[in-house]
């Protein structure tokens, strides 16, 4: 039976055709779809804005240009992959892109244009010019459209203010059977303390990924993993949960921490210098695609000057760009720096690798379905398929798009076969107190970031993971005992979810002997001849 806080009996129970976690790009994608004959309820940690959809910079991938083909994209993705990707699931992504970006220009995402079409603008990794944007802002505008659309419509509910502890299934029903079946969730609201059930037919998990079980991270704050961590206590299979991307380029200031500085910055011509000695050193690590090389090169390569040099960051350069040029592509990126006092126009921009992407995740199809009968999935919690061993940059929001659609789709032409869900118990509370040791959460929670970020960062080595899962495996105890005695709050939620998301990133990372994409080991520097995934079953 689950544990719980307190819950008057009035307020532990909704019910609605379908339950979206994730008021994001998939979320919402998915919401809007469904909307049109069921009702939808769409839970959100946070605020409706939290997740990783308004921060994204640079854009959306999508073959637009005359001189693009489909097959240049999917090349260009299994290039920047390694060869991991499901070519299948590549295809299927690239080749919806343009219909997905009609969508949006229908929902009113104003896209910069150039002359009678959209403008394109070119990220590392890409042979053509592909990504539609909003200046540098391209995330916000998004979000804003889908979450307007929604609001909009009668047939979905939005609630924030929820953290998801975990899936209902079969185990929670009066009835009790050890079947499986995905019914929809326990969520705490935030403010009030209660726990609810959310009961449906149909559950689509759209909760974004771990980012934040590292130390440097440019994912929100609530980026702890708690989709992945719940659908593997349910019962799912992850994949390549080891393929975590770090961004190149993360603004290096004490003060502010987290702030992304877009990839299009290379795109359109910045250049990566060793901050003494304004050697441009890109060409020593890869001479034909120098900064726009895949994120891994260009990562792994800042990482070695910072280590081999002692330095604490390298810089960005774009100021030999005309000054209008820069303010013109990058005008929230300019603002953001003056404010600190750095002119990108006229000066480099300082910058360290930051954990930036969760490319594994829940096992899915190309329905967006899951082990897990009831439950659908898209977006970052997801592994798809698409990112294989690293993502393409621009890859994530179009994933999102295609993914939340295709589970919408799924649903709606199932639905008839979708049975009403049975009598669910509500959340246990008889077992618990309030806890006055916070101290231990902030504790836990900062020592699991730290040893990530040292033990299985960007450079690996076995001895290095074996550490980290030895600490893992000490902390299990002491969250597990934790949970299992006080009154939920956000903060254990997300500590219990983050710390199980470490453990499935660093047992896959030991899993995999050899290195490919963003894994990247000493012990094993060799690319293998076959790739394969690694696959964790619960």
């Amino acid at each position: 039976m689950p544990k719980s806080c307190a819950v008057p009996p009035a307020a532990i129970a909704t019910a609605h055709d379908i339950i979206v976690i994730g008021s994001g790009a998939a979320g919402l994608t998915a919401a809007l779809e469904l909307a049109v004959s069921k009702k939808v309820l769409v839970l959100a940690k946070g605020t409706l804005t939290g997740g990783s959809t308004a921060w994204a910079q640079g854009g959306i991938a999508a073959v637009l240009d005359a001189g693009d083909t489909f097959e240049h994209h999917v090349r260009d993705t299994m290039v920047a992959g390694a060869g991991l990707n499901d070519r299948e699931a590549v295809e299927f992504v690239i080749e919806r892109a343009p219909e997905s970006i009609d969508r949006l220009v229908e929902l009113g995402v104003p896209f910069n244009e150039d002359a009678d079409s959209l403008h394109l603008t070119r990220e590392g990794g890409h042979s053509h010019r592909r990504i539609v944007h909003v200046d540098d802002a391209t995330g916000w505008a998004v979000q804003s459209a889908l979450l307007e659309a929604a609001q909009a419509n009668e047939n979905i509910t939005l609630l924030p203010g929820r953290t998801c502890i975990d899936f209902i299934t079969d185990r929670h029903r009066e009835q009790f059977s050890a079947a499986g079946h995905i019914w929809g969730v326990y969520a705490l609201d935030e403010e009030s303390g209660r726990v609810e059930r959310h009961i449906a037919r149909a559950t689509i998990l759209a909760a974004g990924g771990a980012g934040r079980v590292y130390q440097f991270s440019t994912a929100p704050r609530g980026a702890t993993g708690d989709g992945i961590a719940m659908a593997w206590r349910a019962g799912a299979r992850v994949s390549n949960m080891e393929m975590m991307q770090f961004h190149p380029t993360c603004l290096y200031n004490l003060e502010v921490k987290n702030f992304l500085i877009t990839e299009a910055v290379r795109g359109e011509g910045g250049h990566l210098k060793h901050p003494e000695t304004g050697h441009r050193f890109m060409a020593d690590y890869d001479a034909e695609r120098m900064e726009l090389a895949p994120r891994d090169v260009v990562a792994r390569a800042i990482d070695d000057q910072i280590k081999r040099f002692g330095l604490d960051y390298v810089h960005l350069d774009i100021s030999h760009r005309p000054a209008d040029f820069v303010t013109g592509h990058f005008p929230t990126i300019h603002e953001k720096l003056l404010g600190l006092g750095i002119d990108m126009t006229r000066e480099p921009i300082p910058v360290v690798p930051a954990q930036h992407y969760t490319c594994g995740g829940v096992v899915v199809d190309l329905a967006a379905r899951t082990d897990l009968p009831g439950l659908w999935a898209a977006g970052e919690c997801t592994e798809s398929g698409l990112h294989g061993a690293n993502r393409l940059a621009s890859n994530s929001l179009l994933e999102c798009f295609v993914f939340g659609e295709a589970a919408a789709r799924d649903i709606l032409a199932r639905w008839d076969e979708l049975a009403a869900p049975p009598a669910i118990l509500p959340w246990d509370e008889s077992r618990v107190s309030d806890s006055d040791e916070q101290v231990v959460i902030k504790q836990n929670w900062t020592e699991i970031r730290r040893f990530m970020w040292n033990y299985v960062g960007i450079v690996r080595t076995t001895k290095r993971l074996e550490r980290a899962l030895h600490r893992i495996d000490l902390l299990k105890r002491e969250i597990e005992d934790y949970y299992g005695s006080f009154v939920v709050t956000t903060d254990l939620i997300e500590l219990r979810n983050l710390l199980q998301s470490a453990e499935l990133i660093v047992k896959s990372a030991l899993a995999r002997k050899e290195s490919r994409g963003l894994h990247y080991t000493l012990d094993y520097p060799d690319t293998l001849e076959v790739a394969k995934d690694t696959v964790l079953v619960p």
